[in-house]
């Protein structure tokens, strides 16, 4: 399928590696010109260089924090207007939240909440002036089945839903083509499990290897999913074919969540 979106500008956060790489990919693939951004710079310039090689469109990179005024003016920098935003950055850190203090909860918001909602404001009035655009952003499915030692990340995430839940639903943005839609992954096999699981192998004494083992036979398809297969399905959000679809939460959990809506 042409997903007809050869030619466009896409602006990828967390893009060096796990699922902001594997959506990079996806759309470069569809001969989308990508500018890819990430905070390290050796791993960023490594992916950026090696994506570079396999498509024909233009791959583009900036090291720099997406989710600050000055890392988002920076990728602006190397392209002034972009049709596709996918919103990606590393969630916070787990724990009790009887340890977190009010710069935790900020911190949180900052990164996945208000970081995304700027990135909105900056392009979707331009997006709706040319006639298309779409934005991803990719949450978690934490937002639909809270973990209890994600507080930090159920709470932003779940406040950018409830904002996404609205704007994307203005007759001037959809009515000219503009989709906001929000895309959770469930157990990816990425950094951030691992990062998750390291934190309960430390409190129950329990080996990684033993827990990642327990979790991937709790999602009905045994397995935990791939940056490939979630960057594929990205790209498919941002195609022409789903310019119907908007304000839509989108689990991609490999069955995992169990409940009917």
């Amino acid at each position: 399928m042409d997903l007809g979106i050869a030619g466009k500008w896409a602006l990828v956060g967390g893009a060096s590696r796990g699922l902001g790489w594997g959506c990079a990919k996806a759309l470069a693939e569809e001969g989308v010109n990508v500018v890819m951004v990430s905070r390290r710079e050796d791993v960023l310039r490594d992916a950026a260089e090696t994506l570079a090689k396999q498509v024909k469109s233009q791959v583009l990179w900036v090291a720099a924090d997406i989710t600050t005024p000055a890392g988002q003016d920076a990728a602006f920098a190397q392209h002034g207007q972009f049709d596709i935003v996918v919103n990606n950055a590393g969630g916070p850190p787990p724990g009790d939240f009887r340890d977190w203090e009010r710069e935790d909860w900020i911190k949180a918001l900052d990164a996945n909440m208000l970081a995304p909602i700027a990135l909105i404001k900056r392009t979707v009035d331009g997006m709706a002036e040319r006639g298309f655009g779409r934005i991803v952003n990719i949450t978690s499915s934490s937002v639909k089945q809270p973990v209890e030692i994600l507080g930090l990340s159920n709470g932003a995430r779940s406040g950018l839903h409830g904002f996404v839940a609205g704007v994307a639903r203005q007759p001037k943005l959809v009515s000219r083509g503009v989709t906001i839609n929000n895309l959770l992954p469930g157990k990816f096999d990425t950094d951030r499990i691992k990062t998750t699981l390291g934190a309960r192998a430390q409190k129950t004494g329990e080996s990684l290897e033993t827990l990642r083992e327990e979790q991937a036979k709790l999602v009905p398809a045994k397995r935990f999913g791939t940056a490939e297969e979630f960057g594929a399905f990205c790209a498919f959000m941002c195609s022409q074919q789903a310019s119907y679809l908007t304000g839509q939460n989108i689990l991609l959990d490999g069955g995992a969540y169990p409940g009917t809506y």
